[in-house]
């Protein structure tokens, strides 16, 4: 057994401790709170003068799947031989020994949402991972969690300038390929069913049958798009199919607020911390996490790592703070809410009894720039100590 105790404990579900502990045992939370009595024998970590979190959840990386500093051999995220390819899974393109999980544990992100890239439409199966671990596999919470999904200029910039072109070249076209899909999946589940009623065995397609999840809504569609016009375009489309999506980026989600409400989606926004490189990105701003939990949207922030290194979104967290966004909205941005969105808010993104003991221990605020991580764990074990 372990316990954490005299920190200030920040839940994430609304209780602070000022003077917290927290006990651990078989790598779960079994108590949280003040005047905990901490049994004979424990392993006892003194966070006295220290801010305990949980560990910290970026909801929207490309870690491991696109490598640091090896160049082309590391990107492994665009299978843009197609457009469309649902079937690819991010779990048989992941290397556990990337660069970017030591950083991650070492800046007290302990959970990601990483996978496909945004060359294609429809880019593949998205997971959920620990960011510590010796195997992909004894790493992952959820596999898949969801579909990626990709509208403006980035499937446009990659088909369209290829020589003789290739669909989609237009925003038009982009819609268009994700409607062919979905159509082509629910021939491909109308197939199924007939077969069953019929007694004969369904010729299986596995990038239908990937697709299909998203109209069972097993799945959402993790739809990438900066402009407003774009995430209209998704919310268009998810209401003609009646699939369930997450935006991804949702740069100018505040031009839209109203629209966003109405149709009860997530927002996972970001990354903020860097410079407008393409024209989508033009209006840009930290006001925009902020402006959306305002409004009862569930916001998640991401670094798009490695378009900004993971370690730094607590410090996005701490920009969107200083653009107005509640300090308690930020926080649950990149713990419980980021959680929720994901699919595995029943094990992570709060400090509860019976969900991981995933545990990140600051010397300070951990939106402060000079702030460092003193701890951090993950199942309860110790993975990083400064």
């Amino acid at each position: 057994m372990k316990a954490i105790i005299n920190g200030k404990v920040y839940t994430a579900v609304g209780e602070v401790f000022a003077n917290g502990t927290i006990l651990i045992e078989n790598g779960k939370i079994i108590a949280v709170g003040e005047n905990i009595d901490v049994p004979a024998g424990a392993e006892v970590i003194d966070a006295a003068g220290m801010v305990v979190t949980p560990g910290i959840i970026d909801a929207h990386t490309h870690l491991g799947i696109g490598e640091e500093g090896i160049g082309w051999e590391g990107r492994d995220y665009n299978e843009v031989s197609d457009p469309a390819t649902p079937q690819m899974r991010a779990i048989d393109g992941i290397n556990p020994e990337d660069e970017g999980f030591r950083d991650a544990i070492k800046g007290g992100i302990t959970t990601v949402m990483t996978g496909p890239g945004s060359a294609n439409v429809i880019g593949g199966e998205n997971l959920v991972m620990k960011t510590h671990g010796r195997t992909v596999d004894e790493m992952v919470i959820l596999n898949p969690c969801g579909i990626k999904g990709a509208f403006g200029e980035n499937p446009k910039r990659v088909y369209g300038t290829r020589s003789g072109f290739q669909l989609p070249v237009t925003r038009m076209g982009t819609a268009a390929v994700m409607r062919d899909a979905l159509v082509k999946a629910q021939n491909y589940l109308d197939k199924q069913k007939h077969a069953e009623k019929e007694g004969k065995p369904v010729e299986r397609d596995l990038k239908w049958e990937s697709m299909a999840r998203l109209l069972t809504k097993e799945l959402p569609l993790k739809a990438h798009a900066h402009r407003h016009d774009d995430i209209l375009t998704i919310l268009r489309i998810a209401k003609e199919f009646d699939i369930n999506v997450t935006l991804e980026h949702c740069t100018e989600g505040h031009k839209i607020v109203e629209e966003l409400k109405a149709a009860n989606v997530p927002a996972i926004v970001g990354p903020t911390l860097g410079n407008r490189a393409k024209y989508e990105l033009k209006d840009m701003t930290f006001d925009t996490p902020g402006i959306l939990a305002k409004a009862g949207i569930k916001v998640a922030l991401m670094t798009d790592h490695p378009v900004i290194p993971l370690q730094y979104l607590p410090i996005c967290a701490g920009l969107a703070v200083r653009h107005g966004m509640k300090e308690e909205d930020a926080l649950k941005a990149i713990t419980i809410n980021a959680a929720e969105i994901l699919g595995v808010g029943d094990r992570v993104g709060s400090l509860e009894v019976g969900k991981d003991a995933d545990i990140v221990i600051w010397d300070g605020h951990p939106f402060e720039t000079m702030t460092h991580v003193v701890k951090t764990l993950v199942n309860g074990e110790t993975v990083h100590s400064l």
